[in-house]
């Protein structure tokens, strides 16, 4: 009775420890050659005339011939002066501004990727800021490699306080995992604020994205790429090949982005993300309930205590090791505090999820999802 929790919680502590372990073998990637191939940056995007102009700048600079890559910026539907800015910019000559032929950001990025010239697309975010090698760096990795989609590292900028700092910890570890299940072979997550793959594999997999659910435009072509047993899916680690994009400043806003995150579970056919899913959420719901229970029965504290350490210790390596990579060891200081909130975060935003359903009428499938 007393190791019959315990026992329920070694898949999550024996999965993420594998995690963990592809995480220390991942290499930094360095090229020494130039690349050569046509890139189509696609951005989807509405409402964004405050975010676009520097978003723009930044792919202005960009360490890359002007004649090997066009950008595409598809306007959804915008009541600003998103269309304007995108048709106007003047930085480059190279950029197309279109309308979205549907509505929704998947269908804005069916758009734009089907006007694409390029053989290899890369997508992001109108809220996104990169380096100058972004492009060449993940324009080399492509070459050299070949895969038919590249997940490249996403930041968030930082914020004060335990709210900023608890995103931020929570998305390292959303990082950490993205970055080990795709190197150990078996890719789980991939964010669209910086994701690369073959415009023809895309145009195989398009149908496949469950357009009903506003979210998941990433996730949901990732999991089909991977039914395609062909499929190469790799993880790019370098900073060069990096964006920073934006958090939520406000808490409202932060829990219906994860109650549109909620929305997309129902359709989820990848047999490991699912599982992924299910011993991490059993996880949560095992500490809750035996802290309840050890606050009723002392004698079931040191069973809470053994549950809160294996779930513990994996969660830290995995964190130390991206923050170590992020450059963002500081934020380690926060893990403590932010281990006894978790909890009762996700189960908050997963019966918040229940009794407000997402609904696309009244909330933007744009808002961000970091």
């Amino acid at each position: 009775m007393y190791w019959l929790p315990v026992i329920l919680i070694l898949p999550y502590f024996f999965i993420l420890l594998s995690i963990y372990r592809s995480l220390q073998k991942i290499k930094l990637f360095n090229f020494s050659i130039e690349p050569v191939t046509f890139i189509s940056v696609v951005i989807a995007c509405r409402n964004e005339q405050k975010n676009l102009p520097s978003l723009l700048n930044n792919i202005a600079s960009q360490n890359y011939p002007r004649e090997l890559f066009e950008v595409i910026i598809v306007d959804d539907n915008s009541t600003d002066r998103t269309r304007k800015i995108a048709s106007g910019f003047s930085g480059f000559n190279n950029s197309i501004a279109i309308s979205n032929s549907g509505s929704g950001k998947k269908q804005a990025l069916r758009t734009g990727i089907k006007a694409a010239k390029g053989s290899l697309i890369i997508t992001t975010d109108a809220d996104c800021r990169m380096g100058e090698n972004w492009m060449r760096t993940i324009a080399a990795f492509y070459e050299k490699y070949n895969p038919e989609m590249i997940i490249c590292p996403v930041e968030i900028e930082s914020r004060t306080g335990f709210f900023g700092r608890f995103q931020e910890l929570e998305f390292l570890s959303l990082q950490g995992v993205t970055a080990g299940t795709a190197y150990s072979g078996d890719a789980s997550m991939c964010n669209g604020a910086n994701l690369s793959f073959k415009r023809e594999s895309y145009l195989n997999n398009s149908d496949n994205l469950y357009d009903e659910i506003p979210s998941g435009d990433d996730i949901f072509l990732l999991h089909s790429f991977k039914k395609d047993s062909n499929s190469i899916i790799l993880w790019l680690e370098s900073r060069d090949a990096m964006v920073t994009t934006t958090s939520s400043r406000a808490a409202e806003t932060f829990l219906k982005q994860r109650r549109r995150w909620a929305s997309k579970w129902k359709a989820y056919s990848d047999r490991f993300t699912i599982l992924l899913g299910i011993v991490t959420f059993v996880t949560i719901i095992l500490q809750v309930f035996m802290l309840i229970v050890a606050l009723l029965f002392p004698g079931f504290l040191w069973v809470f205590l053994v549950i809160f350490f294996l779930k513990m210790v994996p969660d830290f390596l995995i964190l130390r090791n991206t923050a170590r990579r992020y450059g963002r060891q500081k934020l380690l200081k926060w893990f403590l505090p932010s281990q006894v909130v978790y909890p009762f975060y996700v189960l908050f935003v997963a019966c918040y999820s229940l009794v407000y359903p997402f609904n696309r009428n009244t909330n933007s499938p744009f808002q961000k999802e970091i």
